[in-house]
């Protein structure tokens, strides 16, 4: 099943994240529909405001090599439950369909969700509406 590798993919990517603000290391592996993995993780700012989380840096690295279709991405960090994508990731990520978001922590707990259950009413650009 590649929810057990992609949780593993996201561990061993947090290990790289560069938290020396918050020491909240978070990472992210995504799975594109094609079988490719990328992997991000989150780079804090002094400026708290560009800070960018691990799930908008590997999906910022699929796209960037013509990915656009995707299967699945885990989230995984050190919190007492699963841990699930902002709503900025969410609106993010939903900007390329729905997905199974697969979220983790370091104890081993998962949580498994579609991404459209995680956000219901995900803003979409309607051409001609504005």
């Amino acid at each position: 099943m590649y929810a057990k590798e992609l949780i593993e993919r996201a561990k061993k990517a947090r290990e790289n994240a560069y938290a020396p603000y918050s020491k909240f290391k978070v990472g992210a592996a995504i799975l594109t529909e094609d079988g490719e993995v990328y992997t991000g993780v989150n780079v804090e700012n002094a400026s708290f405001g560009l800070t960018v989380c691990a799930e908008r840096v590997a999906l910022f690295k699929a796209v960037s090599v013509g990915k656009r279709s995707f299967k699945a991405i885990a989230v995984v960090a050190d919190t007492e439950e699963p841990v699930p994508p902002c709503g900025a990731c969410r609106q993010v990520l939903s900007e390329f369909g729905d997905m199974e978001v697969i979220m983790a922590n370091l104890k081993g707990d998962v949580k498994i969700a579609r991404l459209r259950d995680l956000l219901p009413d995900s803003f979409k650009f309607e051409e001609g509406k504005r």
